[in-house]
């Protein structure tokens, strides 16, 4: 069914275009859009559409409002009604104000087109069964008759869509095929698949007990015969076959209840007297009957196996140890598990359906949370109680944003307590390597010493140099993760990249490497310790130097975009390994390719690396084997 005029009525642009560019129009539904119900109202006077579809929350008239005005005025047209998040009050409050049909977000294309499709179709039932009696030129009573029994159809569709308890729609369905029909007795029989039975899942003007043992064999039964062909059947005494059922009948209707293609079972209504015989509009009305009663048991299928897989995620989120959040397009909170508010010290119940802003005060969340880009982000948080969380932040296409917080108290107590030691060891090594190195330097004023011995004591103070870079970078890491350089003043970035490259300069001209400078003067200043930028650059410069051949080029750069500084260390060297570049900023780390004899302690890029962090920037690497290496750092400006 395409080509039918469709009216949204939504105030929410999101909405609108996804329901509008994904769902109806590619069915080929024609659209109307308006963001209100009066001006729905004036627009289904002007031009009726064949559906409407309306949000509950609308400026000034509800959607409730608007499906009750509809109802009234044009009883004809179908409402569904769309809703953020449902109850068993709002459920009933759609059905009480006329409404074909209240759909959930986040309106999956399947289920509102299968909604659309049920709310048209009863409409052109309706429409048809009124042709039909007009034209054959009923009577004013049978008119009326018709018009009960159309009312009683989309009183039985907005209950088959409204509840979800099935026993309670099943007996609406028979209670309604009995009064619509005038029969005395209306059965629903199911497919028992382990027993190959039917059995009564639903029954009117039947004797209870009799209902609750009633069995019956598909094989050699008129049921079976439906189940068979797929078939409707009306029999009464003109039939040409004898009725064959377990209980003797004067007239019967059965029509089968299919679902994608399959037959779960049979509704059917009976007289036991003689006197008022079944038609073939009685079937029309069944038929009707029969398809909202396939449709009850589909959705309670379908409810039941969303519930359990819902059970099971709940399940899963309440007994994991992390923390999980989850927030919708507009900040407002879809979720919260129990281990994320006991981190947060928050009641979750209360602040669910609410906007994240009003319901966490943590800055740094909130900065999490705001944060531009689709990219996934990581941000150490510190709750009341001490403890410390990596929070990630994930975009989810479709419906908003999650942070997972991992409890990492542990890991960074054991950092500290490393840290610590290091710098304790580091520290206690100074003074005896300073003696060693002193004492290797008297060594040639107390004697004359020949080559051989010469060459042995440079040996020993180069080894103790290199000893004591080490000491020195790990002192130089201690300090700066534990915090201990306070020193912030407005610094010029370019002026102390200049710094660094001349005290390069001589080391790179001796290597027989161009160096490449473009450092603009007018670039904006950099708050932070001079010093601890100065030996970011300088480290940078120095690995590049480092490990470019001769004849090659190194370069530096810096620009400023927005309140940001970007600076580039590049170099045409022989690259980083791929699979090696992950692990370029841990601690005593080497590339696979260096060359042995190539000096370092593996912890010049660790010193940078946490500069930068402690200057909130940020840093990586871009590397291609025998092209080169980039660094790329991100530095914010004062302004910033």
């Amino acid at each position: 069914m395409t080509g039918e005029r469709v009216l949204i009525v939504t105030n929410i642009s999101d909405a609108l275009r996804h329901l509008k560019d994904i769902v109806l129009a590619p069915a080929g539904y024609q659209v109307q859009a308006v963001g209100d119900g009066m001006s729905a109202l004036a627009l289904v006077k002007e031009a009726p559409p064949d559906l409407l579809i309306a949000h509950i929350r609308l400026p000034g008239l509800s959607g409730f409002d608007l499906s009750r005005r509809v109802h009234h005025d044009s009883p004809q047209l179908p409402v569904i009604l769309l809703a953020d998040e449902g109850s068993q009050a709002e459920v009933l409050e759609a059905l009480r104000a006329g409404a074909s049909d209240y759909v959930l977000k986040p309106y999956e294309a399947e289920h509102l087109l299968a909604a659309a499709g049920r709310a048209l179709g009863e409409r052109k039932r309706l429409e048809e069964l009124v042709k039909t009696r007009v034209e054959a030129g009923a009577d004013a009573a049978g008119l009326q008759r018709r018009l009960k029994e159309l009312e009683t159809l989309a009183g039985v569709g907005r209950t088959v869509t409204a509840l979800l308890d099935l026993d309670e729609v099943l007996t609406s369905v028979v209670d309604a095929a009995v009064h619509l029909t005038g029969a005395e007795e209306g059965s629903l029989l199911l497919k028992d698949e382990e027993s190959g039975q039917l059995y009564m899942r639903a029954s009117k003007n039947f004797d209870e007990d009799f209902a609750h043992t009633f069995r019956l064999q598909i094989n050699d039964s008129l049921a079976g015969q439906v189940i068979a062909s797929g078939e409707p059947v009306v029999l009464d005494e003109r039939s040409p076959q004898k009725i064959k059922t377990s209980y003797l009948v004067h007239s019967l209707i059965y029509v089968p209840l299919r679902v994608r293609g399959q037959t779960l079972g049979v509704l059917g209504v009976d007289n036991r007297k003689v006197g008022h015989t079944l038609t073939r509009d009685d079937l029309t009305v069944l038929v009707a009957m029969a398809d909202y009663a396939a449709i009850a048991i589909e959705n309670a299928r379908l409810y039941q196996r969303t519930d359990t897989e819902r059970r099971k995620l709940e399940t899963v989120l309440t007994q994991t140890e992390n923390g999980v959040i989850v927030v919708d397009a507009e900040n407002r909170l879809l979720l919260i598990n129990r281990a994320a508010q006991d981190a947060l010290g928050v009641n979750g119940n209360a602040i669910i359906g609410r906007s994240i802003v009003e319901s966490l005060d943590d800055p740094r969340l909130l900065s999490l949370l705001r944060a531009p880009g689709d990219h996934p982000r990581r941000e150490e948080i510190e709750v009341q109680d001490g403890r410390i969380f990596n929070a990630q932040r994930t975009p989810i296409e479709g419906v908003g944003q999650s942070i997972v917080l991992q409890d990492i108290t542990h890991l960074k107590e054991l950092d500290r307590i490393k840290s610590e030691f290091v710098t304790t060891v580091s520290h206690d090594l100074r003074s005896p390597l300073t003696a060693i190195l002193g004492y290797v330097e008297l060594i040639e004023r107390a004697g004359e010493v020949n080559e051989q011995q010469r060459d042995f004591i440079r040996r020993v103070q180069l080894s103790v140099q290199q000893i004591t870079n080490l000491v020195t970078d790990l002192l130089d890491l201690g300090r700066i993760e534990a915090g201990l350089e306070t020193t912030r003043e407005s610094s010029p970035i370019s002026v102390l990249a200049r710094y660094a490259v001349e005290g390069l300069r001589s080391s790179a001209e001796t290597r027989g490497l161009r160096l490449q400078i473009d450092l603009p003067d007018d670039l904006p200043m950099v708050s932070g310790d001079p010093i601890r930028l100065r030996q970011m650059i300088g480290n940078l410069l120095e690995n590049a130097i480092k490990y470019t051949p001769t004849g090659g080029e190194v370069g530096l750069s810096a620009s400023a975009e927005g309140d940001q500084i970007i600076l580039k260390v590049r170099d045409t060297g022989p690259g980083i390994p791929p699979a090696d570049q992950p692990y370029l900023f841990d601690k005593f780390f080497r590339a696979s390719n260096v060359v042995d004899r190539t000096p370092g302690t593996g912890l010049g890029l660790s010193i940078v690396k946490s500069i930068v962090d402690h200057h909130d920037g940020r840093i990586w690497v871009e590397s291609a084997l025998n092209k080169g290496t980039t660094f790329t750092v991100v530095l914010p400006s004062v302004e910033a």
